[in-house]
Formats: C-alpha cells, structure tokens, sequence
C-alpha cells in the first residue's frame, strides 16, 4: 500500500505537469474529482501508521506518533471507496481494515468507547485535554459509523473480519454513558470519572452519536434520551433567514462550521431522512449555500472570498493554529478550508467545483496527499500546508458518495439503522 519514495515523486510530478500546470480548463470534473479523491485517499493507505493502519492525526504532530479514532473511522470509508475505484488492489485494502480492527481490538476501551488519540507507539490512550484521557463517546461514534459501513462490505469478501467488525460494534456502552440520566455524556476517564461533565446536545456533528446509540442492539438508549437531550439545546432549533436562505436548525452565527453537514452523514444518507423538525439534506444544502453567500457578500472584506473560494470549517489557520473560521465568530479571518467546500458536494454540486477547480489552479495548494489544510490569500504565506484526517477523510469519502453513494448504500444497508432511526422519530421518504 505504500508508495516507494521514488514512486510518490513521480506520482506528484505527473499531477503537477500533465494537466498543464494545474490549469482547471484543461482537466474533465470527473477527472478532477478522481484525482483529488486518490490522492487524498492517500492519507489513510500510504501515510496512515504502519504498526496499526490507524490514520495520523495529522502530519506535523508534535506529540509525537498519534492516531485518531474519529479520523480513522472516516479513514475506513475512504479505504473502502479507494479499493472499489481500483485505486489498489482489493485485498489491500481489506488487509489494512484488518490491521485497523485487530488495533482496534487492543487499544484501551472504556465501557466500550475508545479514547479520542492513542500514541501507536506504545497503545496508551493520549489526552486529548487535562481531563479528556478516556473514553470519547463521539469519536467513537465516527468510527463506528466506519466500523459498520466495513462490516456491510466484507460480508462477501472477509466473513470472519466482518463479524469483528460487528463485535466491536456491540462492545460500545452507550447506555451506560447517560449516567442514569435522560441524556448522553461525551467522556468518562478512569482518572477523572465525568469531571468533564460535556452532555451531548444539538444540533452539531453529534447527531450520529445518538442515531447510533437509539440502533445498538446490546446497549441502547431510549427515544426519550434523544428527545430530552439533543433536541432541547439553545442551539439546536434556528428557524432564522441568512440571505434569504432559511436554517431549520443550527447555530445562530450561520449555523456554524460546516463540518456538522459531514461527520454524521458520511455514512448516514441524508436524502430524503426526515423528522418533525426538517429534511436534512435540505437543510445541510441551506447550510452550504449560506456559507458560500457569506464569502459572496464578505462583510470583512477579505481578499479572494467570493463563489469560487468559499467555505469555512475547523481547520488549522495561519495565524493561530487549528481554529473554527465559521461566520459570525472573531475566528473568521478569511481562512477557507478545502474540506468545507468539497465535502459538500453532495449538497452543492455545482457550486463546489467551482472551489475545487479554484484551488487546483492555486500554486502549491496541492500536495502528495490532496489538497492542503487551508488557504488565506490575505496571509503570506497563504496556503497552510499541513495535513488533519479529519478533514482529508470527509472529503474523499463525500467526493465517492458524490460519485456512486457507496459508502451511503454500505451504512444504511446495516439492519439495525432504520428501525434505530424509526424509534428516534426519523423516517426516509423515497429511499
């Protein structure tokens, strides 16, 4: 799976000289979007970590060798997608969901859920935060969500490897972290118990977490849990207009970054699911298009921002590290991050190609494994070259769910999804 350096040189000099130096006339979309989905998918198979197959956190740690749960779980999609696109050949890839799972297997679980890093150096859990050096409830919801979309696809190819799969699965106890209460609690640490004390509410990246809780045949939660928890945030219902645009629920600074129209819905398909409240691709598609009329209209009057470069998500930042650029926040500082723009194309179809066809024609913005972090045009340098699993993974996986809804067809073919959506109060309607 992993390049030779000789090879990956020659890799890159073919995508920096066969398309004209990076011209965006002079290469099909389907071309692009190929392209980018290969290299990226490059993250999980040839930088991911060669003792567990887990995905880096990101490729300038200075903590040293760390790898991500939530990361690797959506690094397990994009492995997916790469080996059905041929990208290599199809026993690697189930070979490195092997090396994943048989980590996975290992790696300190805390009533069932992982922590949010481990040093694959020595397996030991890494803290996140002062007090977050246990069990992280929604990563691990990232990962099962990759857990069972890898499940779904080995049934015909690795039997035994897919029923690990689903034993993991069933492993995670997700009734016992609401604490005996009506809601449920991001982290619990043997070191410090629930001091974090972090209930789970909405509307954000979470809501997976709870789908995933109300499906769990061995530990669920209940309909009222979900109720009482998520839907009651001061965040979650939003009902305002953002240029003319109306958001269901949300945050008020625009409804936030946009990385909470991704991380749930990489395996949830988000067409046609509804509830009492909203049609979510509708309402993540209302999401997108007001952050691209915000980079339109661009009230701070940063340079560059306009249809072609929009998008703005948690990402590293020129100026601060990783920070969460989104509308209506001090933190908007004209950064645009690849993944927001690209990781939308199920919703923005249009509209996000013109971003990445921006930024394939920018100098430097692409690297041996997609796309780099962020760019600013009003920063020198502008392009912010590193690379985050979190970012790289949403896109590959949405770019192939874009292309063929592989990954989607995967997850919702899982028996327990539906009736675990129908309990919730969800329902697809011509699905």
């Amino acid at each position: 799976m992993k390049l030779s350096s000789t090879l990956l040189v020659t890799a890159l000099l073919v995508c920096s000289c066969s398309f004209g130096g990076r011209k965006a006339g002079e290469i099909s979309d389907e071309a692009l979007l190929d392209t980018v989905q290969k290299y990226t998918t490059r993250y999980f198979t040839d930088f991911a970590d060669p003792g567990t197959g887990l995905a880096r956190e990101r490729n300038n740690d200075r903590n040293g060798n760390i790898v991500t749960i939530g990361g690797s779980g959506f690094g397990m999609m994009a492995v997916i997608a790469g080996a059905e696109r041929e990208y290599y050949p199809m026993e690697d890839g189930v070979g490195l969901i092997g090396k994943m799972v048989s980590a996975l297997e290992k790696l300190e679980r805390f009533h069932g859920a992982w922590a949010h890093w481990y040093n694959a150096d020595t397996m030991q859990p890494f803290s996140f935060s002062e007090f977050d050096d246990g069990g992280d409830l929604v990563e691990t919801a990232f990962m099962v969500q990759g857990l069972l979309t890898a499940r779904q696809w080995l049934l015909d190819k690795d039997e035994a490897l897919a029923q690990r799969c689903d034993r993991l699965w069933k492993d995670v106890e997700w009734d016992w972290y609401t604490r005996g209460t009506d809601s449920l609690y991001w982290h619990w640490s043997k070191n410090w118990e629930w001091k974090m004390n972090h209930r789970i509410s909405g509307y954000d990246e979470t809501l997976i977490t709870y789908i995933l809780a109300g499906s769990s045949p061995t530990h669920p939660i209940s309909r009222e849990c979900y109720e009482a928890s998520y839907k009651t945030s001061t965040y979650y219902y939003n009902g305002k207009e953002y240029y003319g645009i109306t958001l269901p629920l949300g945050m008020d600074n625009f409804g936030g970054p946009l990385f909470f129209c991704h991380y749930s819905y990489l395996g949830l398909d988000p067409r046609g699911l509804k509830d009492d409240k909203t049609d979510y691709f509708e309402r993540n598609r209302a999401h997108t298009l007001i952050h691209r009329a915000y980079a339109i209209d661009n009230p701070k009057k940063h340079p560059g921002l306009g249809e072609d470069l929009w998008g703005f998500t948690s990402s590293d930042d020129p100026d601060v590290g990783y920070s969460s650029h989104h509308p209506g926040t001090a933190d908007e500082n004209g950064t645009v991050s690849p993944t927001a723009a690209i990781s939308s194309i199920v919703y923005t179809p249009e509209e996000s190609m013109q971003v990445i066809r921006k930024l394939w024609s920018i100098e430097g913005m692409f690297g041996p494994y997609g796309f780099y972090d962020a760019y600013n045009p009003g920063r020198t340098p502008a392009v912010v070259d590193h690379y985050l699993a979190i970012d790289q993974g949403p896109e590959a996986v949405m770019i192939e769910n874009y292309r063929s809804g592989l990954l989607w067809d995967l997850f919702m073919s899982s028996p327990e999804i539906i009736p675990g959506l129908e309990k919730l109060g969800f329902h697809y309607e011509n699905h």
